[in-house]
């Protein structure tokens, strides 16, 4: 009886040991995600420096392009089947071409502080567009925490812009529709193939697209090389559109997305910091207390 108890309660311990570990890791990997994704915008305002809005977008879809299909010739990776195209196009306009296009846009007279709140409701966008794709039918909670806090960044919006929308913010709101779209069908995707090579095949079979784009751009606009251009550039290739997205399709794969979920909540408000930090920049209490705001919101759906 006694050999009998020894074993019964050594059994927990051994089959809950493996897992910490890889909880672990994969809580790191999503950190590190957000902390990449979180300094896509004040590196845009730094590439922008050096480069014209149309050049640092081509050239940053090129050379990620080419990390993206240098990964995938090295393992070998079979090229998608057929029917993955069309959902491989959405995500390629969505989150290649789309979002990186209308935030460098927008971030010409918008500061990183205001595109970090605004872009900040994309968690709760990117649920709704989940929930119209997959037929789901969330809770009425959901339903108002989603319409509350895009109701809290509208008024931010608004109140920052003077008592009317811009320009950059038509972009803004522009970029978190595509960039929900991209992110939705990604997630599809993701369930078929490693969320990775759903990225690096999106990136590749944008390469028609952006390697005569970047080439007539490059001709068209102005270049003046800094150190502060080159090392946004680098970041925004390599680091936010390919790396961050590595480690996070790896962080959610092993604790999960509700749990990785949590930790993205974060981004606006790291965001705010890189933005102080790295720019300079000045902002009004408004900015974090929306941010905050959109951070329960966003709570409340997770848990709806």
């Amino acid at each position: 009886m006694r050999a009998q108890s020894s074993a019964t309660t050594a059994t927990p311990i051994a089959v809950t040991a493996p897992g910490e570990p890889r909880v672990l890791g994969g809580t790191v990997q999503a950190g590190l995600g957000v902390i990449a994704f979180s300094l896509t915008f004040p590196s845009t305002a730094w590439g922008l420096e050096s480069f014209g809005p149309w050049s640092l977008v081509a050239v940053r879809g090129v050379l990620a392009a080419i990390v993206a299909g240098g990964c995938l010739l090295a393992l070998g990776v079979r090229l998608p089947a057929r029917r993955h195209l069309a959902g491989l196009a959405v995500v390629a306009g969505g989150v290649v071409l789309g979002f990186p296009m209308l935030t460098t846009l927008a971030l010409q007279t918008s500061t990183t502080a205001h595109a970090a709140v605004v872009v900040g409701l994309l968690p709760l966008t990117t649920a709704v567009f989940s929930a119209l794709r997959t037929g789901a039918r969330p809770s009425r909670r959901f339903w108002l925490a989603a319409v509350a806090g895009a109701v809290a960044v509208l008024a931010f919006t608004i109140g920052q812009s003077g008592g009317a929308l811009t320009a950059a913010d038509g972009c803004l709101f522009g970029a978190l529709l595509v960039c929900a779209a991209g992110y939705t069908e990604g997630g599809r995707l993701a369930r078929v193939m490693p969320g990775w090579q759903v990225i690096g095949w999106a990136l590749v079979l944008c390469l028609p697209l952006t390697v005569p784009a970047a080439a007539l751009a490059l001709w068209w606009e102005p270049v003046h090389l800094t150190g502060h251009g080159i090392a946004g550039l680098v970041w925004v290739a390599v680091g936010s559109t390919f790396l961050g997205l590595l480690v996070w399709y790896r962080g959610m794969a092993a604790i999960g997305i509700p749990r990785a979920s949590q930790l993205q909540l974060a981004q606006p408000l790291l965001t705010l910091v890189w933005s102080a930090l790295l720019l300079g920049e000045h902002f009004t209490a408004a900015a974090p207390l929306t941010a905050v705001a959109v951070l329960v919101c966003i709570a409340v759906t997770q848990r709806s």
